[in-house]
């Protein structure tokens, strides 16, 4: 199979929350991108600093936060030597949040706002780069809340619900950075979840829904916030029901975040006989 497809292949075990079938091929895809990469082709750096980038994903994901970091390294080095602005903002996103999980609020934003001056910088002549565009202040908003930034996360958000409008409601296939104005919503949700208003954060995911969102991994992780939003405003009963449809929907949502986890953990030790709990318990392979 061609390096792209299998890269492609493995994108979509991510997307599906096949976290262990992609942790499986990750070493063998790297080894053959390593392989191609020695052309010093454009296309082949891409593709091998790509292949980093989500190895950086889904480290952060199940919780390797070094292995990130050193995954979202590499994606740099070869993105600048691929020459691909969109590869390198790529790169430097999964930096930022390897940065933000080791708690290095300075560096991740310093990282982040790297990649936004990247891609302001193509002009944004494409939907391709004014979706990279939308992420990248996605991704500042929601590191910039994380720090405690009120104001530029709210500002970042707010100009990302603006550079979204122009952008279709399902991205194409194969796109980089497949955002859509949903998207944009449910990354409020978690901007104002970080800054811990769960009033503006449930007004911002009023309008979300499952058949919005392409992956399973989207649709867990939609369920997976507002779980959280509803944890920090104290209402165990919705908690529960939304990780319950994270579950159905993207059990690794559930299963292999640590954050998740914790939530899960919480419910199981304070709320054990409201409905669902039990079953959320035993999917994380807590004793019920």
């Amino acid at each position: 199979m061609p390096l792209d497809a299998r890269l492609a292949q493995a994108r979509a075990f991510f997307d599906a929350g096949q976290h262990p079938a992609l942790l499986k091929a990750l070493p063998g895809l790297l080894a053959d991108a390593h392989h191609a990469a020695r052309s010093r082709r454009e296309i082949e750096l891409a593709c091998l600093s790509s292949t980093y980038s989500l190895a950086a994903q889904v480290a952060v994901k199940v919780g390797r936060y070094d292995q990130g970091r050193l995954s979202a390294d590499r994606a740099a080095v070869y993105a600048e030597w691929s020459g691909s602005p969109l590869v390198a903002a790529a790169a430097a996103r999964e930096m930022s949040i390897v940065l933000r999980h080791q708690d290095q609020a300075t560096a991740a934003e310093r990282h982040i706002l790297d990649a936004v001056a990247r891609v302001e910088g193509t002009g944004l002549k494409t939907d391709a780069q004014t979706s990279a565009y939308t992420q990248m202040l996605c991704t500042q908003s929601y590191t910039a809340a994380k720090a405690g930034d009120h104001d530029q996360a709210l500002t970042m958000i707010r100009e990302a619900t603006r550079a979204a409008r122009p952008l279709p409601q399902q991205a194409p296939a194969g796109r980089l950075f497949p955002i859509t104005q949903a998207a944009v919503d449910l990354y409020a949700v978690g901007v104002h979840w970080a800054l811990g208003d769960p009033s503006a954060a449930l007004e911002a995911g009023r309008g979300l829904r499952e058949g919005q969102f392409a992956t399973a991994e989207r649709k867990g992780r939609m369920h997976t916030d507002l779980a959280r939003v509803w944890w920090l405003q104290e209402r165990p009963e919705q908690t529960a029901s939304e990780l319950l449809a994270a579950l159905r929907v993207s059990p690794a949502e559930v299963r292999e975040r640590p954050a998740i986890r914790q939530v899960v953990t919480e419910l199981g030790q304070r709320h054990k006989r409201i409905v669902g709990v039990r079953e959320l318990v035993a999917a994380v392979g807590m004793p019920v």
